[in-house]
């Protein structure tokens, strides 16, 4: 499922575009933001589709120096432990899986060198030697050959970055957190795992799905006062020469101290602390950080931050002494 870190990203990069452009229609950008969400949730199927058609490869492979006209004993009677994985095979029968791949079109077929390099790349690699040599030949020991090769070798190819990037604008900042996604449903696979095995949703629920619209519109519609909070706190500084990119992840944290009662700020701060290390220098981060600190607490002691509900316990520690 879509975190709601890379919520906030999203929104982030939809609020950039939709004040760059001339286009200022909140209903067309606001779609621009689902699309792009719905791009991720594209790529966590498109990723786990690559696995298989690795071991598609190794197959293919296999059987084609069978077919040498002086194929050697090893030829004849290969290692098959990386083609016979049981969670990879899991995986090529998934019915969610397959049914997503199916509607969305999603494929592989054109990307044949990139699977050569990828086979390469895993057969040389430490892990793939000891995997197919060692004596355990548990679901455990081919799980975790699954999440290696997603993270040691897909993840760090920079071809596969490459070819995401030409495919799709909306996947450049996507794979760390779509692998993220991907190993925490390699995690509910079990040996005994069934062809109706669910996957991750595209949300964890109703509530995040309109977190999303929420955020957006939020920002959009509360723009003024927002920046109004920032100038306040920012009397040294001149707020128009703030890089646009540190005023706007500003503006949504001070949007979710004051406009979601259900968000802790000590989780506010820290998402937007930890998203200015994406998209900022390290004097911007220290920035961003010193003035929503200012904020937070001018806007506490004015009780214009109320907080209520779960999950909030703590929430006094950061009211001002």
């Amino acid at each position: 499922m879509i975190s709601r870190r890379i919520i906030r990203i999203k929104v982030l990069q939809v609020l950039y575009a939709f004040y760059s452009t001339p286009d200022k229609s909140i209903n067309n950008t606001e779609k621009e933001l689902f699309f792009s969400i719905q791009k991720t949730y594209d790529l966590y199927h498109y990723l786990l589709d690559l696995v298989i058609e690795i071991s598609k490869h190794a197959e293919s492979v296999i059987e084609l120096r069978k077919k040498k006209h002086f194929p050697t004993a090893e030829d004849l009677n290969p290692n098959n432990r990386f083609i016979r994985n049981q969670l990879i095979a899991q995986l090529q029968t998934n019915e969610s899986l397959n049914k997503y791949l199916a509607q969305s079109k999603l494929s592989w077929v054109n990307e044949s060198d990139l699977i050569r390099k990828l086979y390469a790349e895993l057969i040389a690699s430490d892990f793939y030697k000891s995997y197919m040599e060692a004596a355990d030949d548990s679901y455990q020991a081919d799980r975790k050959f699954v999440e290696q090769l997603i993270a040691e070798i897909i993840l760090q190819s920079e071809d596969v970055d490459s070819i995401l990037e030409e495919q799709s604008i909306y996947w450049n900042d996507d794979l760390d957190f779509v692998v993220s996604m991907i190993l925490k449903t390699l995690k509910k696979f079990k040996e005994y795992t069934r062809e109706d095995q669910a996957l991750l949703p595209m949300f964890k629920d109703e509530e995040d799905r309109q977190f999303s619209k929420d955020l957006y519109r939020k920002v959009v519609l509360n723009h003024d006062e927002l920046k109004g909070v920032i100038t306040k706190h920012t009397v040294n500084w001149d707020v128009d020469r703030i890089a646009f990119i540190d005023e706007l992840i500003l503006e949504m944290a001070i949007a979710e101290f004051l406009y979601f009662p259900s968000i802790p700020t000590k989780v506010t701060l820290n998402e937007y602390i930890e998203l200015s290390k994406y998209y900022s220098t390290k004097k911007s981060r220290n920035f961003i950080n010193g003035i929503l600190d200012k904020a937070l607490k001018a806007l506490k002691a004015e009780e214009k931050v109320r907080k209520a509900g779960r999950g909030l316990i703590g929430e006094d520690d950061n009211k001002p002494s």
